[in-house]
């Protein structure tokens, strides 16, 4: 057996993916948002289509079991989602247009086929459209090929330029499922920005060969997490988006990305509650409320030359 070395060579800080460095907050740059913006708001609208009977090979996140168990074909968890499409998007576009919100929208392919009328709000709205995979049972993973994840990501960009007749330039997968190879991808297919790494309140660089930015988007107040997966009441849910949001305009040069389900927060007995967190949190004032891509252009503009 050999000596373990006295003095053993310092680990390199940081995560063990290649795809940044890190970066403690106090030693960066001060980041400065358009007419010294306390801080830089943006909300994520998810418009997704849940598959009936979707692929055997397809994977889906485990935690969604509904109440009576899983079932196939699943109607009770089918129609759920599509209530979100039919009735609570409805309901989640008339208060975002209440506080003038123009949000940028995570569309999957089968969506974006399906719900022409709702395209057509978006784009009256002049809301992003966030490429989002496929479908919300159909989720990205290392257990797919590289070219069936490219065909993924390929198949989500087209599907919207088709039906929206513009080009994304975001990505939102589906339950923030990734591989390893997920963002040179996501690079290489010619999008700029990515929202499923929540390790930062702040964008920064990924090293893909181009510029590239990843753009927070906390699961901690996300409406799904908060109320469907963690139980949380939803009384609470102005508490904890406002106590969140208080924070990051405190600190200065944060984002605040808040994403809706409108199956989840457009019920009947839930839509008060994002009324209510989007009312506190534009008493703060000194706000740049952007679609994410614009957050995202703004900091490769301004931090990456």
């Amino acid at each position: 057996m050999s000596a373990v070395p006295k003095n053993p060579p310092p680990l390199p800080p940081g995560m063990d993916n290649p795809w940044y460095d890190y970066a403690p907050f106090p030693k960066r740059p001060k980041l400065a948002w358009p007419k010294n913006a306390r801080v830089a708001f943006c909300v994520v609208l998810s418009l997704e289509y849940y598959e009936l009977l979707p692929a055997a090979d397809s994977i889906r996140d485990s935690r969604f079991v509904g109440e009576f168990g899983n079932y196939n074909p699943d109607y009770r968890t089918w129609t759920q989602r599509e209530y979100g499409n039919r009735t609570g998007i409805f309901r989640v576009m008339d208060v975002l247009d209440r506080y003038q919100i123009r949000a940028g929208v995570a569309v999957n392919a089968m969506a974006a086929e399906r719900y022409p009328y709702l395209i057509e709000q978006f784009k009256k709205r002049k809301y992003e459209f966030i490429a989002h995979g496929t479908s919300a049972n159909r989720l990205i993973s290392s257990k797919m090929t590289e070219a069936e994840e490219k065909a993924e990501i390929a198949a989500s960009i087209a599907a919207i330029e088709t039906a929206a007749g513009a080009t994304p330039k975001g990505w939102v997968g589906q339950e923030y499922g990734e591989s390893q190879r997920t963002p040179q991808l996501l690079a290489d297919a010619g999008l700029d920005y990515v929202l499923d790494w929540p390790n930062d309140d702040q964008p920064y660089p990924m090293k893909v060969g181009r510029k590239f930015v990843s753009l927070p988007n906390q699961p901690e107040w996300d409406d799904v997490q908060q109320l469907w997966l963690r139980r949380i009441n939803t009384t609470r849910y102005p508490d904890i988006v406002a106590d969140a949001f208080e924070l990051l305009h405190q600190e200065g040069g944060q984002v605040f990305s808040l994403s809706i389900h409108p199956w989840l927060m457009g019920m009947a007995h839930r839509i008060k509650y994002l009324d209510e967190a989007l009312r506190r949190i534009e008493r703060f004032g000194n706000i740049w409320q952007a679609t994410p891509g614009e957050i995202a252009e703004h900091y490769m503009k301004t931090m990456m030359g």
